[in-house]
């Protein structure tokens, strides 16, 4: 037994080569791997289907039940600074998103902007849909209210000068020149004052940093409400019977 235990430091010595030459061999094995289509040349498990068959029923159903009427094609093809599906859209945050931030803050949301790469499609003329709402916004965006002061809504300004894109907006008005300058902007009405603070309702993914948008970092305050856009735009399809957006005055270029 003594004799044992004093042969242990040389077994874990032992030991310890074998682990070392066991690692050195696996780290020296390489890793290959290759890309498996998903597509059409895959054949669907019969069993499977039909478990899935009436789950898939139900939601084309929910998908496709009408909730609104549009009247005409609402599309951001349309040239200008702002579209009529833009229009729509920011209108819909500030419509639906500002009585919850009010409920819950006792303000009220001066303004919105969106972007005109969040749209995803257009919205075509006749019955109106939830699937229509996810085609328009796919993506799990909450709509977030940024508190930003006068000098900072004065960089979201001079970022749309060089965006020259039509951004979508909502309580704000904003006239440009030719060359894309801003000539002129209003709150509700009334000119930006540098030393005021203004609630700017968003998505998260601009308020962090999307599409450049880096005015909307380090904000006076940010508030979630717990409201994702498209539920937004599905509240307000469901509450509305016949859609009515179009182009205006509210983001022009002379």
């Amino acid at each position: 037994m003594k004799k044992l235990i004093q042969q242990l430091p040389l077994l874990f010595c032992f030991l310890s080569l074998i682990s070392c030459k066991l690692d050195t061999e696996v780290s020296q094995k390489t890793v290959e791997g290759k890309e498996i289509a998903i597509d059409s040349t895959i054949n669907g498990d019969p069993e499977v289907e039909e478990f899935i068959a009436p789950f898939k029923e139900h939601l084309n159903k929910t998908l496709d039940s009408t909730l609104a009427y549009n009247p005409h094609v609402l599309s951001k093809g349309e040239k200008g600074m702002n579209t009529g599906i833009g229009n729509l859209m920011a209108d819909i945050v500030m419509e639906q998103a500002n009585p919850v931030f009010k409920s819950r803050t006792g303000n009220n949301i001066d303004f919105v902007l969106l972007n005109y790469g969040g749209i995803r499609s257009e919205l075509n003329k006749g019955a109106v849909t939830t699937r229509d709402a996810y085609n328009m916004m796919p993506f799990e965006n909450q709509i977030v209210i940024a508190e930003l002061s006068g000098a900072k809504v004065a960089q979201l300004l001079h970022y749309l000068e060089k965006s020259k894109s039509a951004h979508p907006v909502s309580g704000i008005q904003i006239k440009m020149d030719k060359s894309f300058k801003v000539i002129s902007a209003r709150i509700n009405g009334k000119p930006i004052q540098p030393d005021q603070n203004y609630f700017v309702a968003t998505s998260d993914y601009l308020q962090q940093g999307g599409d450049s948008m880096n005015f909307f970092n380090n904000p006076v305050n940010l508030y979630d409400i717990d409201y994702k856009l498209r539920n937004a735009i599905i509240d307000y399809f469901q509450k509305t019977d016949t859609i009515k957006s179009q182009r205006d005055d509210r983001f022009i270029k002379e």
